[in-house]
């Protein structure tokens, strides 16, 4: 079986977040801190993962065959799982073999990689990718990028119900709508799948448009059946995929000292900042009250040079 035991169920606090832009501007922003369900298998990742992991045991495979780049959350978080549940784990990379602190964790984990080059890796998206690799792994099920499509978003709309059942607690009786960062834009699409268009979903791309997430986003939805979804997408990703500067790295560096949350700098960083440039320019009315996802990924903060 490569399901955990039943009674291991991600939990993730939901904390009203303190920043001055935002009593400025008097709204009310609560954070689901994903990044703390777990130490390894953190944020989104788990999320995305519960679907593949049904379908594969359906399918009697022995593990799991996947991809993603040299500082990816989503290998980073299934070579964990697998560690810890005892079933096989293949990555593979984007680029050429090389030396970082996640590519030293997955072999720790115990995950086999192959490095496929940047022309090998375009190809993930053509017809025929996967024959080579079923063949080569037949024991193991194949999971798209990053965890995504119709079962990642499926097991997304988990999230809805995480946070709702803490809103109590924080004395809202109801929110106007999500914020995240979108990376293949999985989660997203759970989250409007989840809101079936009572709430928008509000993403902050961290890469360019030329990834395609805005057309990802469509085919789930409408593989799921979603009519008359309601999200919008704006662009956080300050000019590429994994590209910082200076002003992300101080809005991070400020936010950390004030919140005490721990930010990375390629997706939530880029997210919290992208909200804050909204607020300012006026999208929100005055008493909206937003929850913002913290989709983990903290792991990859050791490729930066972060002082916090």
């Amino acid at each position: 079986m490569l399901s955990p035991p039943a009674n291991w169920l991600p939990q993730a606090p939901l904390e009203p977040l303190h920043l001055d832009w935002l009593s400025n501007a008097n709204i009310d922003v609560a954070i689901l801190r994903l990044d703390q369900i777990d130490p390894l298998i953190s944020g989104n990742k788990w999320f995305k993962l519960i679907e593949h992991l049904k379908a594969a045991d359906l399918a009697g495979a022995e593990g799991i065959i996947s991809l993603g780049g040299a500082h990816s959350n989503h290998l980073h978080a299934l070579a964990a799982a697998g560690k810890r549940f005892g079933f096989a784990t293949v990555g593979l990379l984007r680029g050429h073999a090389q030396e970082t602190p996640t590519v030293n964790d997955l072999q720790a984990f115990g995950m086999q990689l192959h490095w496929l080059g940047y022309g090998g890796y375009r190809a993930r998206n053509e017809a025929g990718f996967w024959e080579q690799w079923q063949a080569r792994y037949p024991e193991l099920f194949p999971v798209p990028e990053g965890g995504g499509g119709l079962p990642g978003a499926t097991g997304c709309t988990q999230l809805k119900a995480l946070a709702c059942q803490q809103l109590e607690g924080l004395g809202w009786s109801d929110y106007d709508g999500w914020w995240l960062a979108c990376g293949t834009g999985t989660t997203l699409a759970g989250l409007v799948m989840a809101e079936a268009g009572e709430y928008p979903v509000y993403g902050a791309l961290a890469v360019p448009d030329d990834h395609g997430v805005a057309q990802q986003v469509e085919r789930i939805l409408e593989e799921a059946g979603v009519n008359a979804p309601t999200y919008e997408l704006f662009d956080a990703s300050r000019g590429g995929f994994a590209k910082v500067d200076p002003l992300l790295l101080e809005f991070i560096a400020q936010t950390e000292q004030v919140s005490g949350i721990a930010l990375e700098p390629l997706y939530t960083g880029k997210a919290l900042l992208a909200l804050k440039q909204q607020v300012e320019a006026g999208k929100f009315a005055r008493g909206t009250r937003l929850i913002f996802i913290h989709t983990g990924g903290l792991q990859g903060r050791r490729g930066f040079n972060l002082k916090t």
